[in-house]
């Protein structure tokens, strides 16, 4: 489809009212959205449409430079798909309500139809970032596209998880590609363009609204073959992720939590339901058979460089333990703990969690065989 059919689209898609079935309808009557485009009251009328809906495109098309808009779109790299175009994500037009287009800033590729959508609260815990981190960094170095929302906690361990292990990653904003939703996340954006893509059904210029955020989950749901959630409250909009991906017949996977942490009440409930409990990123690829296609990865030799090291590996595990505690169980002296534990952070063999809390890393814990209780 030109340039020429795809800016009635973008037109429709600024009117308030004209979502899906009423560009269907109008696509149907006419033929062609630039009939349609054209078309005066009483041929809208014709073709069905309600009062609200004639009165929403006479009042907005004068007001709306199809030309200026494209020049937009080109201006900030900006790609409009029509749900007709071959390179439209063939499983979001599985779904009831698909958007009619998509904005894409990136790049969508066949390879990212293998995707999972990744979500969870926006105050995650510092077990919530670490089952986040692992798990998301296992699926992408086995070739699994990481879709989320770009939001402040788990959305953006994410998406950063899957670029650090460089893997392929889709955001789906609540606004106009132009507008970065949280503006702290602007350069993560950034990344993530350069390694998958940003995308929105929303045109350039739409501020995110409250509205907008639920209508968004079902594209993450809809893009993926499931949805995993690390954390959340019982309320939470990726509680409401997880309810759309059932409505879509979707896989819908849950990291367990903590009885007592309020963060993983949505996530302990979604179990109780018949969500898929998951202890690591196996649990995922065998529900979702995909174990033939994922490659085994390979765990660094981990040797200590002294006694001093070793004894400090004894120390930590998959929980995060505060490093008075290892000084305590070691024995060894505040200056030598921390001094090491620096060094075996930019070695890789742990990692501060925050507060002074030190955990191994996975490849730490692998090597050493230990049991998480």
């Amino acid at each position: 489809m030109t340039d020429k059919d795809i800016k009635y689209w973008v037109g429709f898609s600024i009117i308030p009212r004209i979502g899906r079935v009423k560009l269907s309808q109008l696509e149907s009557y006419f033929g062609s959205l630039e009939e349609a485009w054209q078309a005066t009251p009483a041929d809208l009328k014709r073709s069905g449409l309600d009062s609200g809906s004639i009165n929403a495109i006479t009042y907005w098309r004068p007001k709306i430079s199809l030309e200026a808009e494209m020049e937009k779109l080109d201006r900030y790299g900006v790609k409009a798909l029509i749900w007709h175009d071959p390179d439209y994500p063939s499983r979001l037009k599985e779904i009831y309500d698909y958007p009619p287009i998509l904005y894409v800033r990136g790049s969508l590729l066949p390879e990212d139809e293998w995707c999972l959508a990744v979500v969870g609260t926006r105050r995650a815990t510092v077990y919530g970032r670490q089952a986040a981190e692992e798990i998301v960094a296992d699926l992408a170095r086995n070739k699994i596209t990481i879709v989320s929302g770009l939001a402040k906690g788990i959305d953006s361990v994410a998406h950063r998880s899957a670029l650090e292990a460089e893997g392929r990653t889709i955001a789906v904003f609540a606004s106009g590609l132009d507008i970065v939703y949280p503006g702290e996340n602007a350069s993560l954006a950034r990344n993530i363009i350069q390694q998958g893509a940003v995308i929105s059904e929303y045109p350039l210029g739409t501020r995110p609204k409250a509205d907008n955020f639920p209508r968004r989950n079902r594209i993450m749901s809809g893009l993926s073959l499931g949805v995993l959630v690390v954390e959340a409250g019982e309320t939470s909009g990726a509680m409401i992720t997880a309810h759309l991906a059932l409505e879509q017949n979707r896989e819908v996977f849950a990291v367990p939590g903590s009885i007592l942490s309020p963060a993983s009440r949505g996530t302990n409930h979604l179990i109780q339901e018949g969500a898929k409990l998951i202890r690591d990123y196996t649990d995922i690829l065998e529900e979702l058979n995909l174990t033939a296609v994922a490659h085994q990865m390979e765990i660094k030799e981990v040797i200590p460089a002294s006694d001093t090291e070793s004894l400090l590996l004894r120390q930590l595990g998959a929980e995060p333990t505060h490093i008075d505690e290892v000084c305590r169980n070691s024995g060894l002296p505040i200056s030598t703990v921390s001094s090491t534990l620096a060094m075996m952070e930019l070695k890789g063999l742990v990692k501060q969690v925050g507060a002074m809390n030190y955990i191994l890393s996975r490849e730490a814990r692998e090597a050493y065989r230990v049991k998480v209780d």
